[in-house]
């Protein structure tokens, strides 16, 4: 019979990519090297990107961060627009308050709206499949002109919109979404629509599809499953859902070792973690360290794509334009 102080064994599987993207290390950069260059304040226009965490952090660096432009007072300091993207009403106010913009969407974001640009263009009416309300698909309706863009979040809504004209139509997609949902609906928009121009190359981005594929690699193989991030982040939320969908019994989303429902994890032998591409590894240290508190803590890491993509900062913060 074991001691009362031995502790129980738990095998942890470490979902690898997991945590910051290319487009979340540019987003923070830029607000540090802006830092860097004017001191502070910087301004931040909505969270650079959806992270507790993060935000704190250059809070205490000199970054303020607001919810609209006209929060901020007339000012030379740097005024710079979150990792979502922002209607392009946004830049056509800072220009016309003199602030200094910078522009930190990332670029595959920017891509969904040059797409949705494109489309308009062209005569088609654009369906946006996304989820109402986050930064990313106001931002992307927003760089068209109201009733240019339908949005459409479910399998349902889909089977009900009626277009203009089903011969000039065309889709694009939230970055962060579903892999498996977004499939279903633009599988369903093609067969109902024929003549739907989608975009090249999906655009559910690649940090978003490699970390929903290391998830549905792990999940069946574990007992529950944490992913370190934030309510209010898309691409975590999916992350859950996902784990969930492939037979998880425990799926949770968890900010901080300290927000841990150990009740939920009491016995368990197995656990995954992952964590959201705003997501520090710090976060996921922590959480670690938490578990080999109670357990006899083993580690391995499951890796299911290697990822190199870099993004340069934008222009103004960039070494030669700062010189």
């Amino acid at each position: 019979m074991a001691a009362p102080q031995d502790k129980p064994p738990l095998t942890i599987l470490l979902c690898s990519p997991r945590g910051f993207c290319a487009g979340v290390v540019r987003a923070i950069d830029a607000v540090e090297q802006a830092l860097r260059i004017y001191g502070p304040p910087v301004y931040v226009r909505h969270e650079i990107v959806h992270n507790r965490f993060v935000v704190d952090g250059l809070k205490a660096k000199g970054a303020i961060f607001v919810e609209e432009l006209s929060e901020i007072p007339d000012t030379a300091a740097p005024v710079i627009f979150s990792a979502h993207g922002v209607p392009k009403s946004v830049p056509v106010e800072a220009e016309g308050r003199n602030f200094l913009a910078i522009d930190a969407t990332c670029p595959l974001v920017t891509k969904v709206h040059r797409e949705a640009e494109i489309h308009h263009k062209r005569g088609r009416e654009v369906v946006l499949v996304g989820h109402a309300r986050h930064p990313e698909v106001v931002g992307t309706m927003g760089q068209l002109p109201p009733g240019a863009v339908t949005l459409v979040e479910t399998l349902d809504q889909a089977k009900t919109f009626v277009p203009r004209d089903e011969n000039a139509l065309a889709f694009v997609t939230q970055t962060t979404l579903s892999v498996d949902d977004t499939r279903e609906i633009v599988d369903f928009l093609r067969a109902r629509f024929p003549a739907i121009v989608g975009p090249h190359k999906e655009d559910i981005c690649y940090a978003t599809t490699n970390r929903q594929e290391a998830v549905k690699r792990v999940a069946p193989r574990v007992e529950a499953m944490i992913v370190v991030g934030a309510p209010n982040s898309s691409n975590s939320q999916r992350l859950r859902e996902v784990a969930e969908r492939e037979g998880c019994r425990i799926s949770e989303l968890v900010q901080r070792a300290a927000d841990i429902d150990w009740d939920r994890f009491g016995d368990i032998a197995s656990l995954g973690i992952t964590a959201g591409a705003s997501a520090p590894e710090v976060l996921v240290e922590e959480i670690i360290e938490a578990f080999a508190t109670r357990y006899e803590v083993s580690v391995e890491t499951v890796s299911t794509a290697d990822e190199s993509v870099f993004f340069p900062l934008p222009r103004q913060l960039r070494p030669d334009a700062a010189a």
